[in-house]
């Protein structure tokens, strides 16, 4: 029997997830399986990959053909490169301590770019939103300027309505009086 690992695909329109499942390579997509290693979610930014790593291994090791897509996944996990150093072990070329340093320092390594690639990522968001900010800042800024402008505007054209009631009441003042003044 041909086994393969495959995904299974599962959640709704538009928003799908995916099981890692070990499946005779004759069956559907969402059919029958053998055993389910792992999932994987795409909808997330970096993509969630949540896998049995020994069982993966076990399952490559002993012949499972991976599609494309599981075979990223593996190698983006390290099972690939375990499989490897694991055919050099069997071979002779070096032994068990050996082959297990060489993957400790590649996740290792692998862990530090990863890092660095979230570093960066969420400079990038900080500093677009602080832009963002000063660009409100400014914005708010020159809204102020034309509220206090029009502010200015109406005090200005009450003060100059207030004048001119008080010159119309002082110039009705002085008329009796220069009526007075000129009876007199």
């Amino acid at each position: 029997m041909a086994t393969k690992i495959r995904l299974q695909r599962h959640g709704r329109k538009g928003y799908a997830f995916y099981s890692i499942v070990i499946a005779d390579a004759r069956a559907p997509r969402d059919g029958k399986f053998t055993e389910k290693i792992g999932t994987y979610n795409p909808n997330t930014n970096p993509a969630t990959v949540d896998l049995n790593f020994e069982r993966a291994l076990y399952w490559v090791e002993v012949g499972a053909q991976p599609t494309d897509t599981v075979r990223n996944i593996l190698s983006d996990k390290g099972v690939m490169l375990m499989k490897h150093l694991n055919g050099g072990v069997r071979k002779g070329a070096f032994d068990e301590a050996v082959a297990q340093a060489k993957f400790e320092a590649w996740k290792q390594n692998k862990e530090q770019k990863i890092d660095a690639v979230r570093t960066k990522t969420a400079a990038e968001k900080k500093a677009v939103l602080e832009a963002r900010l000063e660009a409100e800042k400014k914005v708010n800024e020159k809204i102020a300027e034309k509220v206090a402008e029009k502010k200015a505007a109406e005090a200005a054209a009450k003060a100059e309505a207030e004048a001119a009631v008080a010159a119309e009441q002082t110039a009705e003042e002085a008329a009796p009086a220069e009526e007075a003044q000129a009876e007199a």
